[in-house]
């Protein structure tokens, strides 16, 4: 009897019968659709194959069924071997399953494949990119038992790792994770199918650290993935990202992974949010896990601009039983270091020095530069050379960066001829000068006002020979100038040459130098007013292959100007356009600065209402320039114009120095007395008179009266005010009107000035009785107007209204000598203090100052 076996749902292939040996045959089967390894890869969708049963005579126990099985078995592994030639890997499993239900041993079925025909079909399959097809066989194949590993050949693993490569080049993040999952289950070796690194790399430019975390699961020691994914996260500056994948890889590790909490805390302290990792810190202690010392050291040097709280991080530290090493203690003396803490910094010193006595500990190069550091900022420059004696003893050999803090520390304190002389200690130490060294000693030349010696220390280092002072060309180009001249020119005193010309000259110049931009912006300061010599460094320096940076622009602009070329400071600040640098703050404020120096003012405002409009905010030099550069004020708009910078000031959170400004003020208001015949002692008196506390108060009242300089009803509120402030404030609001009417502005309403509120049967205050006698004397004695006394009585809620009062405004409600303690809930009557002057007086008063007559 003859049986049939379909295969897919188009094969038909007839077994073998043992009487005979017919060839069989079979036809192609239809193309199926794709499977998608994002459904999970699903098991193939063939339909079941009927097969014979053990009843069948071919399978009967007769003497030949052996004979039967063996030719059963050759069959179907040369049927299985056909097919997956062909690329139909989907019938080669369905032949592999069939195996199976025919009761042929298995086992001998997988030991007879041709496994170089199978890797072929894969291989086959690969090359046209159908990797989900070859999984979703190799899956198949996986639940019958042949492992999927002994499938692959070297062609069709490099095939396999080709496409896989394709898959992540093509961001198809959750396709590649799905895949190295599924054939991780496989037993496959996924770190050499595509590089990790390469993978999270992608995942950081897409922000995805979901499938970053995923994929470092599959690996054995996850951590150090998980470390890697969340630094280079903080590299980017992407900190959610970071404390994204932080939170996923402790959902994952079941045990407190160290290293990933040091790294987190690193990338807190990398993209600025110190206050992340104190709470990243927090969690850490309330999960009941004791940091290790590393964990704590990135804690502190994180935080290390906040000297208490790294105090507190390690005095934990020490009660948490964790040992101190000596980056603990070189971080505890940087946070001093910013703090300008000498003294702690001194004790942390003696204590590390005992400690490596009782051999503790071994202090490195860091922990003797970081306390030189901190004797050059406070120019304690024998204090920092007695550490350089300590560490000499100590057996560590200083570093370029331990011999620049130490010339920096003299250099800092003037002393020239010491830092020099260290600076040739380090050269015949066998420590090479680098430009940081170098940068320091001209720096310390210009500050010292030894302009002359700056040049020839450049000129020496880059090799040229010594020259004599009157004739070298200092700039490096054909502008020359004598150091008499340039002595003459900027006041300064030149040192003799023979002091110069020491060897201490002579043996520098044999090491290879090469100035920074740092360098030629350094040397540019010490061309004073020389705008020539100036732009002759500038051109050097593009001919050495260094772009000009902000502060390069900036230096040449400064020089322009205090030369009193306005105009080609202007051109600079062009220039340094067309060149590509858009201007910084300092370059804006350098241009404000020399516009305020050639008194166009007009000009300065404008370049800061530019600096506005390009999104670039003032620092505290800018508004300092063009608060200090009036001296007098001659309308209303320019009072407004200044009230405005320094409202802008306070809001930036600046502290501004309101005494100045105060004082130009107070004259701009004692204008109004003097146009009525005042004496001009008498507005100097009364400009001498001692405000006596805060004024940011009294210039934010101006400001809030003059925004509307063309008011439709008049109203001064002088509550909180001292009398002398409050005069300015009525003073203030009378010149206002005086120029308005001079415009064409008539006043058409009274004008009333608010003193304040009490509460009936309330004793008043004696500052609010000054108040009102010094207005009520400033306005009818000295100025001629007509005032009457309004005291209007009524009734306040005092536990609705004044609620309402302490909410709205909080000094106001301090008149009742109340809190919301003491809220009554009774009602009590209430009297305004209020003063009113006049239209009619008002028109009077004006026609008399401007001599018109108007209706």
């Amino acid at each position: 009897m003859r049986e049939l076996v379909i295969l897919g749902s188009s094969s038909i292939v007839t077994p073998p019968n043992p009487s005979c040996s017919s060839t069989p045959h079979h036809h192609s089967p239809k193309p199926k659709t794709k499977p998608s390894l994002h459904n999970n890869l699903p098991s193939s969708s063939s339909k079941p194959i009927p097969v014979l049963h053990s009843r069948s005579p071919l399978l009967s126990t007769t003497r030949s069924d052996l004979a039967r099985r063996k030719s059963l078995l050759n069959y179907y592994l040369d049927l299985a071997s056909k097919l997956v030639e062909d690329g139909r890997l989907h019938d080669f499993a369905t032949v592999a399953e069939s195996v199976i239900a025919s009761g042929v041993d298995f086992s001998h079925f997988v030991d007879g494949l041709n496994v170089t025909a199978v890797a072929k079909g894969i291989s086959k399959k690969l090359s046209e990119g159908n990797v989900e097809s070859v999984v979703e066989v190799l899956r198949r194949v996986e639940k019958l038992g042949i492992p999927p590993l002994k499938l692959f050949d070297g062609v069709a693993m490099e095939l396999l790792r080709a496409e896989c490569l394709r898959i992540v080049n093509c961001h198809d993040l959750e396709l590649f994770v799905v895949l190295m999952e599924t054939l991780a289950g496989f037993s496959f070796c996924i770190r050499e199918l595509v590089e990790p690194s390469q993978f999270i790399r992608v995942c950081i430019r897409k922000r995805n650290p979901e499938m970053a975390v995923r994929y470092a699961c599959l690996f054995p020691h996850e951590g150090i993935l998980f470390c890697s994914i969340i630094k280079q996260f903080g590299k980017k500056g992407d900190l959610d990202s970071a404390l994204a994948a932080y939170e996923a890889s402790n959902r994952h590790s079941d045990v407190p992974n160290m290293y990933v909490y040091r790294a987190v805390i690193d990338v807190c302290g990398l993209c600025g949010d110190y206050m992340k990792s104190r709470y990243i810190y927090e969690d850490i202690l309330n999960q009941k896990v004791t940091p290790n010392i590393y964990v704590f050291n990135s804690l502190m040097n994180v935080n290390a601009h906040d000297l208490a709280y790294t105090l507190h991080v390690y005095k934990n530290m020490q009660n948490l039983g964790v040992t101190a090493d000596i980056a603990s203690y070189n971080i505890l003396l940087k946070a001093c270091s910013f703090a300008g803490r000498v003294d702690l910094a001194q004790d942390i010193y003696k204590e590390v020095k005992q400690l490596e006595s009782a051999g503790l500990l071994k202090l490195d190069d860091f922990t003797y530069c970081t306390i030189i550091n901190i004797f050059a900022d406070a120019k304690l420059w024998q204090m920092a050379l007695k550490i350089k004696d300590d560490m000499l003893s100590s057996g560590v050999t200083p570093n370029k960066f331990t011999w620049s803090s130490l010339i920096s520390a003299c250099a800092n304190a003037g002393l020239i001829e010491q830092a020099i002389k260290l600076f040739e200690e380090m050269y015949l130490a066998g420590c090479e000068p680098n430009s940081q060294c170098c940068n320091i000693l001209l720096h310390a030349c210009v500050e010292a006002c030894q302009y002359d010696r700056a040049f020839r220390l450049f000129q020496t280092w880059k090799g040229s020979k010594v020259q004599d002072t009157s004739n070298a060309d200092y700039s490096g180009s054909a502008t020359t100038i004598s150091s008499a001249e340039h002595a003459q020119s900027h006041d300064i005193i030149t040192v003799p040459i023979v002091a110069y010309n020491s060897h201490h000259l002579k043996f520098i110049k044999n090491f290879p130098f090469t100035p920074s931009v740092t360098t030629y912006n350094i040397l540019m300061k010490a061309c004073g007013s020389d705008y020539h010599r100036a732009k002759a460094l500038m051109d050097e320096m593009k001919i050495v292959g260094l772009s000009p940076d902000h502060i390069s622009w900036s230096i040449l602009i400064d020089i322009c100007g205090s030369s009193g070329n306005k105009e080609g400071a202007l051109q600079i600040l062009k220039n340094m356009r067309g060149a590509g640098i858009e201007p910084d703050v300092v370059t804006y404020t350098t241009a404000i600065k020399v516009c305020v120096e050639s008194k166009n003012l007009k000009l300065a405002f404008s370049l800061f209402s530019e600096m506005k409009r390009n999104q670039i905010k003032p620092n505290l030099v800018t508004y300092d320039t063009l608060l200090k550069a009036r001296t007098r004020y001659g309308s209303v708009k320019e009072v407004q114009q200044c009230l405005a910078i320094y409202q802008d000031m306070r809001k930036a959170g600046y502290k501004s120095n309101d005494y100045y400004l105060k004082l130009l003020i107070e004259e701009w208001c004692e204008g109004v007395l003097q146009d009525n015949d005042q004496s001009q002692a008498e507005v100097e008196a009364c400009q001498r008179t001692d405000f006596g506390g805060p004024h940011s108060l009294l210039l934010e009242r101006v400001a809030a009266h003059l925004q509307n300089s063309i008011a439709e009803s008049l109203s001064v509120d002088l509550q909180g005010l001292t009398e002398v402030e409050a005069r300015i404030v009525v003073l203030a609001v009378l010149r206002m009107i005086k120029e308005n009417y001079s415009l064409g502005h008539p006043v058409k309403d009274d004008m009333w000035i608010t003193l304040g509120v009490d509460i009936v049967d309330t004793r008043p205050a004696t500052q609010k009785l000054e108040v009102k006698r010094t207005i009520f004397e400033l306005l009818q004695d000295e100025l001629g107007l007509e005032v009457q006394i309004s005291n209007p009585r009524f009734t306040v809620d005092l536990e609705t209204d004044f609620e309402s009062l302490l909410d709205s405004d909080p000094k106001r409600a301090k008149g009742f000598g109340r809190d919301r303690k003491t809220v009554s809930l009774s009602r009590r009557p209430i009297d305004l203090q209020r003063l009113k002057v006049t239209k009619n007086s008002l028109h009077c008063w004006l026609q008399r100052r401007t001599g018109t007559t108007r209706k």
